[in-house]
């Protein structure tokens, strides 16, 4: 008999990883780094190899806790420390809509959606949190020449709890940052251990920080590729999820637990620490397929047929609407939600994914539209500062024929430009109906459903 729901949901968001790193998707071994634990993860449930997210990891981020594009959120882009950054308290979070289904919430891991009261985790629908509220890239301030902290915001591994202040915990520096990995997993553990002593179903949000620049392994780890510190460290994520997924088995908690591992953008293209996108081109911050498609593994024994491998396109904002019907919850309905619930389609009740297409932005700018197995570019760029193009004829990519994005199919495609103007059309229309929260907007502000007239 099919259960109704998933008494427990696990989300792990890697950072920064690219679809060409695991094992299971072309890597592993080839890039130094076996991956038996997520390789196995794969086998025990449904593969995908057309998983898109946003450009990079706060846009992404906003997707997943929203259910809609960062064009929307205002959520477009990290920023410093001390400024006003993420999701604006109106908008309805992931966390939010599964405590109200009934469940526990723990976050234990990088949020970078707000970093100030109001913003932070616990305070946006956690019910605990431990973790870091913005960037990797930050434990390199403390080492660098002429750093002065009386006028920057020293970077803290922080924790809190709903109800109660955040507090700072440790400077993350560069030794902090070579056993974050491993604190969030203990940390993880703990959280399942103790809502399952409670009898309480939990939702676990475990957005690690492999395996962002500077990608530094924990010391039990330093060395253990062989050929060098980043094919360390992947190894060392493959063993936190590991654990985490041994956790789950021990506590008794197998059938019983929803199990997803994702990406939150494609690779870093920066040396020394050089991630792959495997057979696509460019990178995170581009329009480029290298860019757009990351892992995503999704195991419920019993409910998700095991060794599935789809490539029907899937959007992080689906992962919002899916998990929340996973789960029970009802979906905000006074906003617009891109999401699309995939839920039946995980679970066999239908054969193909419920979403065709979807609108590609960095900030405010689109970028691109990608349909069935078509991408049309309105601008090019194909690694970051390699130059930006914007087309006065956009591109059009078939990426069946041309995963590379080499050769415009106009010609003997054109026809698919037509569902895409109208994708495109449509989008639009909702963002005249109801107005996108400004980036950088105080708490204050008061979104407004639709444009003043004139």
């Amino acid at each position: 008999m099919k259960a109704d729901k998933p008494r427990n949901i696990v989300l792990v968001l890697a950072d920064n990883l690219g679809w060409g790193e695991l094992g299971c998707y072309g890597g592993g071994a080839l890039r130094g780094a076996p991956t038996p634990r997520i390789d196995a993860l794969a086998q025990e449930g449904m593969k995908f190899l057309n998983f898109n997210v946003e450009s990079d990891c706060v846009p992404t981020r906003s997707a997943l806790m929203t259910g809609r594009h960062p064009i929307r959120t205002g959520a477009v882009q990290s920023v410093p420390a001390g400024l006003p950054q993420g999701i604006h308290p109106w908008e309805r979070t992931l966390p939010q809509l599964m405590k109200e289904a009934g469940y526990a919430t723990g976050m234990f891991g990088k949020w970078h959606l707000g970093d100030r009261e109001g913003r932070f985790p616990h305070q946006r629908g956690f019910d605990e949190w431990y973790g870091i509220p913005r960037t990797t890239n930050e434990t390199l301030f403390t080492n660098a020449p002429g750093f002065d902290p009386s006028v920057v915001d020293l970077p803290y591994v922080m924790e809190g709890f709903a109800g109660q202040p955040a507090k700072n915990v440790a400077v993350y520096d560069l030794p902090k940052r070579r056993l974050i990995d491993s604190e969030l997993t203990d940390k993880t553990i703990d959280f399942m251990r103790r809502m399952q002593a409670a009898d309480q179903p939990f939702f676990a949000y475990v957005p690690l920080t492999h395996l962002h620049f500077p990608t530094l392994p924990h010391p039990d780890f330093a060395g253990r590729s062989g050929v060098g510190e980043f094919a360390d460290s992947m190894m060392e994520m493959d063993h936190r999820v590991g654990q985490m997924l041994d956790a789950v088995d021990e506590l008794g908690l197998r059938e019983d637990t929803l199990f997803i591992f994702a990406s939150d953008n494609g690779p870093e293209f920066r040396r020394p620490w050089r991630g792959t996108a495997g057979p696509w081109s460019g990178t995170y911050h581009t329009a480029m397929e290298g860019g757009l498609r990351v892992p995503l593994i999704v195991r419920w024994p019993g409910q998700v047929q095991e060794g599935q491998v789809s490539d029907d396109i899937v959007h992080v904002t689906d992962l919002f609407a899916t998990i929340a019907s996973a789960g029970g919850a009802a979906l905000p309905t006074d906003r617009p939600i891109d999401g699309v619930n995939q839920w039946d389609w995980w679970t066999g009740q239908t054969d193909k994914s419920a979403r065709e297409g979807f609108l590609f932005y960095i900030k405010n700018e689109l970028r691109a539209v990608k349909w069935r197995h078509w991408k049309l570019h309105f601008v090019f760029e194909s690694e970051p500062n390699q130059g930006t193009k914007h087309l006065e004829t956009p591109w059009l990519f078939n990426i069946k024929r041309d995963p590379k994005e080499e050769t415009d199919a106009a010609m003997e495609d054109g026809w698919v430009r037509g569902p895409m103007r109208k994708m495109i059309l449509a989008f639009e229309q909702t963002l005249r109906q109801h107005r996108p929260i400004p980036p950088g907007i105080d708490d204050a502000y008061q979104p407004g459903s639709s444009e003043p007239k004139a």
